[in-house]
């Protein structure tokens, strides 16, 4: 590795995780409770659901440099697929409330697990759908 290499990777690590902290805040606004409130608290349910949530941004992130020569190209098309996850994410979970009365933010910040991981889990289900899109 060259020394512009190594230069290069600390540039997109750190723009990366940048992008990737200012995605988790965002994703904040839009959760009904507060993630680190409650993961301080040892609720295993919302730091299940918030560890999830971070790898399918991550993977979204990691796919988008994979296929990208430009930084500013990789981290336009993850801050887009982010608003796509969160719109099918926030679609999903009202149709799961209105027909079958499944609220999975509501059982998460209450403590139950497997709200988390089916809330995670569209959540992962949709990064891998979105990178194979990039």
């Amino acid at each position: 590795m060259t020394g512009m290499n190594i230069l290069a990777m600390l540039v997109w690590t750190g723009a990366s995780a940048i992008l990737l902290f200012l995605l988790m805040w965002i994703d904040s606004f839009f959760t009904k409770y507060k993630d680190l409130e409650e993961i301080k608290k040892g609720n295993m349910a919302v730091t299940t659901r918030f560890a999830m949530k971070l790898f399918a941004q991550g993977y979204i992130l990691s796919q988008s440099i994979t296929k990208s020569n430009d930084l500013w190209q990789a981290l336009l098309a993850s801050a887009v697929s982010f608003v796509i996850l969160l719109f099918v994410e926030m679609f999903v979970e009202l149709i799961l409330r209105k027909t079958v009365h499944l609220d999975l933010d509501e059982g998460t910040k209450q403590g139950y697990v497997a709200h988390a991981l089916l809330a995670g889990s569209l959540h992962i289900v949709g990064a891998l759908i979105l990178a194979a899109c990039l």
